[in-house]
Order: C-alpha cells, then sequence, then structure tokens
C-alpha cells in the first residue's frame, strides 16, 4: 500500500478563493471590509518572514492588513497598550499576536487582553471554553481547524473513528482533540512522556502527530490502512554539508508505505494555517457587524 498524499496547500488555495469571493460580496453589499492587525515584537528573521506572508495573504484575499512591530525592548505595558488600541479600532476585526513572544513579556497576559470577537487565534479563555463545552460560536485555532477540514475531506464522516492526537498544546494538541470529539470521533491524548505510544498509535485509525520530535513516528507504530495528519516542522542535517531540510513529526518515507492517507512535510497542514487564519477573520468581521457569516461551500 502506498498512501494517498493529503495535498494542503491545493486545499488551502481553493479556501482562499472562496474567502476573496466572499471578501468582495463584503464590500460591494454591505460596505465591509475585514481587517487583520498582526503584532510582532523583536526582529526574528523567521517571525518576520512569517507574519508579513501573513499580510500579503490578507491583503491578496481583499482584506485591510495592519502590521504592528515593537522593538525586542517594548515592556508589557506598551504591548497591552498596543492590544487596547486594536481591540477599539472599529477597522480591525482581527488581532493576531505572533508566538512566541520574548521571555520577558507575560503571553498569557497578552493573550487574554485580546477582545475574544478579535481573537482570530481562538486562543482566549471564552474561545477555548466554548469549544470545550460546546456551546456557543467561538473562534477556532487555525491549525486544529485546517486539519479537521483535510480530515473530512479524505474520510467524510468520522464518527466511530479512533484517533490519536499525539501532543497536548493549547495551541493545537487540546483544541484538535476537542473537533475530534465534536466529530463523534474517540479520542486519546498522548504526549512525548506517555507510556508505551507506539502501542496507542498502532490502534489509531486516525494519527495526529504534533509534538515537535523530528520523525518520532516511525513506520513500525503505525496501523495500515490509518489516515496520518503530521504538524511538525523540524529542521534536520539535510544531505549536503551545512544544509538543512524540513522534517514533520512522522517518518514519512516509512509511513508511506503502511497509510492510506498523510499530509506531507512541507505542504500539508502548514498551508492551512493562514487560510484558516483568514477565514476566521472574516467570520469575526461578520460577526462584529451583526452579520451572519454564511459556510463557505466545500469547506
Amino acid at each position: 500500500m502506498t498512501a494517498s498524499l493529503i495535498d494542503g496547500k491545493a486545499f488551502a488555495t481553493q479556501l482562499r478563493e472562496q474567502i476573496a469571493a466572499e471578501v468582495q460580496r463584503l464590500k460591494a453589499v454591505e460596505g465591509l471590509t475585514p481587517g487583520l492587525a498582526s503584532v510582532l515584537v523583536g526582529d526574528c528573521p523567521a517571525s518576520s518572514v512569517y507574519v508579513a506572508n501573513k499580510a500579503k495573504q490578507t491583503r491578496a484575499v481583499g482584506m485591510a492588513s495592519f502590521e504592528q512591530q515593537l522593538p525586542a525592548s517594548c515592556d508589557q505595558a506598551t504591548l497591552m497598550t498596543l492590544i487596547e488600541q486594536l481591540n477599539k479600532d472599529p477597522r480591525v476585526h482581527g488581532i493576531l499576536v505572533q508566538l512566541p513572544l520574548l521571555k520577558h513579556l507575560d503571553s498569557a497576559a497578552v493573550i487574554e487582553a485580546i477582545d475574544p470577537q478579535k481573537d482570530v487565534d481562538g486562543l482566549h479563555v471564552i474561545n477555548a471554553g466554548r469549544l470545550f463545552t460546546g456551546s456557543g460560536v467561538p473562534l477556532v485555532p487555525c491549525t486544529p481547524q485546517g486539519a479537521m477540514m483535510l480530515l473530512r475531506d479524505s474520510l467524510g464522516d468520522l464518527t466511530g473513528r479512533d484517533a490519536l492526537v499525539i501532543g497536548r498544546s493549547n495551541l493545537f494538541g487540546k483544541p484538535m482533540a476537542q473537533l475530534l470529539l465534536q466529530a463523534n470521533a474517540s479520542v486519546t491524548m498522548a504526549h512525548s512522556r506517555s507510556r508505551d505510544l507506539p502501542g496507542l498509535a498502532r490502534r489509531a485509525d486516525i494519527l495526529i502527530a504534533a509534538v515537535g520530535q523530528a520523525e518520532l513516528v516511525r513506520g513500525e507504530w503505525i496501523q495500515p490502512g490509518a489516515t496520518l495528519i503530521d504538524v511538525g516542522i523540524n529542521r534536520v542535517p539535510g544531505t549536503e554539508p551545512g544544509k538543512m531540510r524540513i522534517v514533520g513529526d512522522i517518518k514519512f518515507s516509512e509511513a508511506v508505505e503502511l497509510a492510506s492517507h498523510i499530509t506531507p512535510v512541507p505542504g500539508g497542514v502548514g498551508p492551512m494555517t493562514v487560510a484558516c487564519l483568514l477565514n476566521n477573520t472574516r467570520i469575526a468581521a461578520c460577526r462584529q457587524s451583526g452579520l451572519s457569516a454564511p459556510k463557505i461551500a466545500g469547506f
């Protein structure tokens, strides 16, 4: 068996096209331009490139982009003041603070300071609580939202599937488990310290790896025919001296011979994150304007 590749890049392109069409409709019919503010503290090259890419994609779908960069010397009070200004700005419907923040800044306090209606990362305790309890209409974290779209596109109904989520972060692992439960899957949460990870993995119809350990999941861990979602992004030495390459948390060359479906790294879940961020911004803009946020066809 050779697994079918789940092409997150192509799927994300289609999603962005649908978002752009909906944004055009909002502008023409409602006079509403969704706006996304990105906040970057410091000058980390990788983060700067990532934020610039988000801004580019935001503008490409017709949304307004407000990029805010603060120096590494920025203190907590200055950052909190900026968040409050963005909360009050009617042009801004979504606020994204690039994480992780520098060590002298309190990330939890910053996240809690964001208006939950503008929390397009879905990390505020109100959105997290609504997702956990299944009440209200939370903004859902982007990467697990994207992973669910890819799973449903590949498998359809997830009812009764045995799913294993390796990773327990607030950004991915915990909300991923909640989304799977809401889809009526039977969910096991594990992490790097779980006992007998290989044994847990072999029982899974759906295996989702998001633990941040390069190629942790090996071929012998995988139930034949399982669907694999790899969220890991790890830099490891390449074949040429001094060169690096990106791999996931799953040993792709082994897993692809056993799985029925698998996301590659790169090109799998990664592109879905920004696309879902844009979708969250669209939804947030509609809700803040007293409008319904129609579901995008096919997504």
